[in-house]
């Protein structure tokens, strides 16, 4: 499947930022040991609906940095210590902070399979 430079992003960053439950301590970050192809066909479905979405809504304020925009995303929905609000978008970041949280939050899993699944948003 090809992914567009925003999704890619937004990938990326939930893969890096979140942890595959293996020891008492969470775990090590998904981008170690999994990829994209890895990601469950209706996880990614979704994450991808998402991602759309977000990019039409919000094309005008995000258009600069669409690969920043799609980190951002990620983190700003996910409730992270980053994101759109820390300062890297100027006047719109606060905006686009409160529609990614909007989302809601999406997480992923590795189930039984390996396979990453996510619920959440």
């Amino acid at each position: 499947m090809k992914l567009d430079t925003f999704t890619t992003a937004y990938i990326e960053c939930a893969l890096w930022s979140s942890t595959d439950e293996s020891t008492e301590s969470g775990g090590y970050p998904l981008d170690k040991n999994y990829s994209l192809r890895d990601i469950d066909a209706d996880t990614l479905t979704a994450m991808v609906a998402d991602c759309a979405k977000f990019q039409s809504d919000n094309w005008d304020d995000i258009a600069e940095d669409v690969k920043l925009a799609g980190y951002d995303f990620w983190l700003s929905r996910n409730g992270h210590g980053a994101g759109f609000f820390d300062g890297d978008w100027d006047e719109v970041g606060d905006k686009l902070q409160a529609i990614a949280a909007a989302y809601g939050e999406f997480n992923l899993y590795v189930g039984d399979d390996n396979q990453i699944y996510g619920y959440g948003g």
